[in-house]
């Protein structure tokens, strides 16, 4: 699969809020080492370059449209292939970073521990991920996906959220950790465009199933699908479109 920088960016500063969030809640002043997993087109990266100037930062991305943007944008970081599922830090970092990246894999039951593992003892893992799944913007998908000749197709594709409640990561990562900090926020995002909710998903959770169709399925799926979010979010009398969007955070030390 195949990422549009250009669409996915097209939310940027909405999109980088969290990544701001979840940094200002890492409590580490001089790290040696730290890694951006899952470092996408690398604004991210820069932004904890500029926090630990003196840090060697390497970003980490198994897209390789991502990174060629990345690297166009910030020449002077420095941007690898690897993928979060397979990925082994030698040796430990004292901060591992990864911003909206971890909900595209599964099996978080032992994934979290093991990247929880790729931190040196008394290092940080932080993490930020959607949990809107449940939400119109997600489930239209499901939905659309029903209603026309690309069900055969795209209803294979379909499974349960990614993510968990939060109790399940505290429960999982608790007995590693010597600080463990959970928490959930709900951004009211006000968003500009016609029909913007649909072109906030065109840029993530909505590509792969787009990618799996051509010509006449692929634009009857996406027209189905946004008729659905239009009618979802409706624009406000200014014509903007209010968009609930919920994000899981998690910041662990691990015990030395």
């Amino acid at each position: 699969m195949t990422w549009d920088t250009a669409q996915y960016l097209k939310f940027a500063d909405h999109r980088l809020r969290p990544a701001l969030d979840l940094l200002g809640r890492v409590p580490v002043e001089d790290p040696a080492q730290v890694v951006d997993l899952g470092c996408g087109a690398g604004n991210v990266t820069a932004v904890l370059a500029a926090r630990w100037p003196d840090a060697r930062i390497t970003g980490l991305d198994p897209s390789a449209e991502m990174l060629e943007r990345a690297r166009a944008d910030h020449p002077a970081l420095v941007f690898e292939v690897a993928d979060a599922a397979s990925w082994k830090a030698e040796p430990p970092v004292d901060v591992l970073y990864s911003n909206a990246a971890l909900h595209w894999l599964g099996d978080h039951d032992s994934l979290f521990p093991r990247l929880f593992e790729q931190v040196a003892p008394g290092g940080w893992l932080a993490v930020q991920m959607p949990r809107n799944f449940t939400a119109p913007s997600h489930t239209a998908v499901a939905d659309a996906a029903l209603d026309g000749p690309w069900r055969s197709t795209i209803e294979p594709m379909l499974s349960d959220p990614p993510t968990h409640e939060p109790r399940f990561y505290v429960d999982l990562l608790s007995p590693m950790a010597a600080a463990l900090d959970v928490w959930e926020t709900e951004y009211i995002q006000i968003l500009d465009g016609e029909n913007p909710v649909a072109e906030w998903t065109k840029g993530t959770w909505l590509r792969p199933f787009l990618g799996a169709l051509d010509g006449a399925d692929r634009e009857g799926f996406e027209a189905a699908y946004r008729k659905r979010v239009r009618a979802a979010y409706p624009p406000m009398p200014d014509g903007r479109t209010a968009f609930p969007f919920r994000r899981l955070f998690l910041v662990a030390q691990r015990k030395s």
